[in-house]
Order: structure tokens, then C-alpha cells, then sequence
């Protein structure tokens, strides 16, 4: 699913609240310094590193710059003051895209898109008709393609009629983990990017997407939604079947990459999700707004695999979140409401880590 429209809808909300101070590294947030911000403008979100640390890829929704609707950018990250960063289109810029990934080549990409649907962006969904809570659409035309680094798709990696999309791939590059709701059900399957062979590896009622491997291949953390009442039960099944899910409740999960041994290792209430494995792969790190009822801010906290220890990360009032450490483990790289000079843009910032 497009977790960027979890972020545009947060950031509308956000809005209500009282005005607050901008800055680009707020008090208590020791783990960050040398922070940088990446992108000036537009929604920027979804930014994940290359695997030699060079380059990041993310996906840009920016009005005034004629983006439509969210498409995938490669910019080099820089490394000496004063450098610009200057990403560069490789979607089609046709349809609207979500979650992309490098290889380890650092030469091809994946990405989901719906451009083999339409060229315009796909509509979204009227939430007066859900009673104004947050929903998802779960776009039938998308599905995942791998391109070179100059944007030209070489293969089409998925097919199936419905949503396929939110993939990232094994440390060695070899599979693809990603969620689809092909059997009736958003699940996770991981697939051999060689052969194409796949396996289903959830089985559980609701949602279950977002998901990373651990650094050291051993281990999948996922985001999963599991209605339980009849009238949960019912009200998912209702709304997967019009294609929409709302992911209001969502916790974090750990499993074996093959999908064994799942277990959930947070109970926070609300939306906890873009998990992600810190270096060391024996911690998580994730976004969340279980702290207020009122559905915001989002900010990131850290815990250890079996959800233990957690550590409030981030402190900005509005939205922070998608998370990912550089493969050396020495820098992070996020999105955030802040210092946007009380717009409702979300951008890219990178800063070194510190124990």
C-alpha cells in the first residue's frame, strides 16, 4: 500500500494544531546530529539508501513542480558542504508510483507503479463515504517493475490481477518480499527475483505490508492490521472487497524470513508501522502515534527485536517517519514536517547517528 497517503493525510491533519516553533533538530533528540535536509519542497517520503551509501531513492509528490501524484527519484547524497542534492526522475512519470528499492549492482531499481493502467494518477477515494477515516486504496493496476538507474523498465515483476506493490529485497539482492492481495487477503509473499518462483508467507486476517529484511538475512519485520471482533472482521472484509483498507491500527512484527516463528512485538494502540532493522539487526526502529489520541504527531522509536527497551527517537509536533540507516550504520536518512515554515510539506533529512 501507498504509505505515503498515510502522510498526506496526517500532514492535512496536523495542520489544526497550534503553531510551534520550526527547527531541523528539536531537544531529546540525542541519537541525531550533523543533520542535513535533503529536499525543499512538495512531499517527499519513502527515501532509502543505495547499497554502497551513495545514492538515495524516494518517491516526490510536488504540485508546483507539475508531480501530480507520487513518482520515484535517484539523487546522489551529498558529501561536501555546499553540494546540492539533485535527484533525478526514473519513474515514467505516468500513473502514480510507490516503494522503490535499489539492487545491490546499484544500476537497477523496483518500484511499483500503475502506469500499465492509465497515465493520469488513479483517483482517490471520497473518506465522506468511510465517515472520514483514514483509507487507503489499494490500486488493482499496480504492480512491480524493475528499471535500470536511467528509468527504462527491463522487467515486469508481477502480473497478477489486484494490488501488488510495497517491495524491498533480501540483503543480497536474490528476493523480493512484497504484499498482495491475489489470494483475497493483503499478505506477504517473497519471491526469487530469478526464477520468479514465490511463497505466500502470512496467513493471518488483515493487513499485513511494509515489510524488511534483517542486515543479516535472518529475520522479515512487517506492519500487520488484525481485526478480531466480528464487526472488525466484517468491516475489513467490506472495505478490501471495494479495494480500500484503513489502517488506523496497525502493530509491528518480527518473523524468519521464510515467514516462521511470526510474532507480534509491539501492542501500542493506533498506528505503529515503517519498521525497519537497525545495522546490527538486533533492533527496530519504526513510526507511531500511540503517545496521542488524537491521531498525531508521528514520531520514531526505537526497541529491540522482541519489543522490549523502547526509546522515543524523534520529537518533531507533525510527522516523522520512514526510517532507514545507511549500510555502514553511521548515518540515517527520514522524512519530516519539520522546517517547512508551516506549509504542509514533507521533506528528506539525513544525519549522523549517535549511540
Amino acid at each position: 500500500m501507498t504509505t505515503l497517503l498515510l502522510l498526506l493525510g496526517t500532514v492535512s491533519l496536523s495542520m489544526a494544531q497550534p503553531a510551534f516553533t520550526d527547527s531541523v533538530l528539536f531537544a531529546g533528540e540525542k541519537h541525531f546530529s550533523n543533520i542535513q535536509q535533503l529536499t525543499f519542497g512538495g512531499d517527499n517520503a519513502e527515501a532509502y539508501w543505495s547499497y554502497d551509501g551513495k545514492y538515495i531513492i524516494f518517491q516526490k509528490t510536488y504540485a508546483k513542480e507539475g508531480i501530480a501524484c507520487d513518482q520515484i527519484y535517484i539523487g546522489k547524497v551529498p558529501t561536501k558542504p555546499g553540494e546540492k542534492f539533485t535527484p533525478k526522475l526514473v519513474s515514467t512519470g505516468k500513473g502514480r508510483t510507490t516503494c522503490a528499492y535499489f539492487l545491490p549492482d546499484g544500476k537497477h531499481i523496483i518500484y511499483a507503479s500503475t502506469h500499465l493502467g492509465s497515465n493520469e494518477c488513479p483517483p482517490t477515494p471520497d473518506r465522506a463515504k468511510y465517515g472520514n477515516r483514514y483509507i487507503w486504496p489499494l490500486y488493482s493496476s499496480y504492480d512491480i517493475f524493475m528499471a535500470d538507474t536511467s528509468g527504462k523498465i527491463v522487467k515486469q515483476l508481477t502480473n497478477a490481477k489486484g494490488y501488488d506493490a510495497e517491495a524491498t529485497l533480501s540483503p543480497d539482492g536474490k528476493k523480493m518480499i512484497y504484499c498482495s492481495d491475489k489470494d483475497g487477503d493483503l499478505e506477504l509473499y517473497v519471491m526469487d527475483l530469478a526464477s520468479g518462483k514465490e511463497k505466500r508467507i502470512t496467513n493471518m486476517i488483515g493487513y499485513d505490508g511494509g515489510a524488511w529484511f534483517s542486515p543479516d538475512g535472518k529475520k522479515i519485520v512487517w506492519r500487520a492490521s488484525r481485526p478480531k471482533t466480528e464487526a472488525e472482521i466484517k468491516d475489513y472484509k467490506e472495505l478490501l472487497a471495494e479495494g480500500m483498507v484503513a489502517p488506523t491500527n496497525m502493530e509491528v512484527w518480527v518473523a524468519n524470513a521464510d515467514g516462521s516463528d511470526a510474532k507480534q512485538i509491539t501492542s501500542l494502540g493506533q498506528a505503529n508501522w515503517a519498521p525497519n532493522f537497525t545495522p546490527d539487526s538486533k533492533n527496530i526502529i519504526f513510526c507511531s502515534n500511540h503517545e496521542y489520541k488524537r491521531g498525531f504527531p508521528f514520531n520514531m522509536y526505537l526497541t529491540d527485536i522482541n519489543g522490549k527497551g523502547l526509546e522515543k527517537i524523534s520529537r518533531d509536533k507533525g510527522f516523522d517517519a520512514f526510517p532507514m540507516f545507511s549500510p555502514n550504520g553511521k548515518k540515517i536518512i527520514f522524512a519530516s514536517n519539520r522546517n517547512n515554515g508551516g506549509t504542509r510539506d514533507t521533506n528528506l533529512f539525513i544525519a549522523d547517528w549517535q549511540e
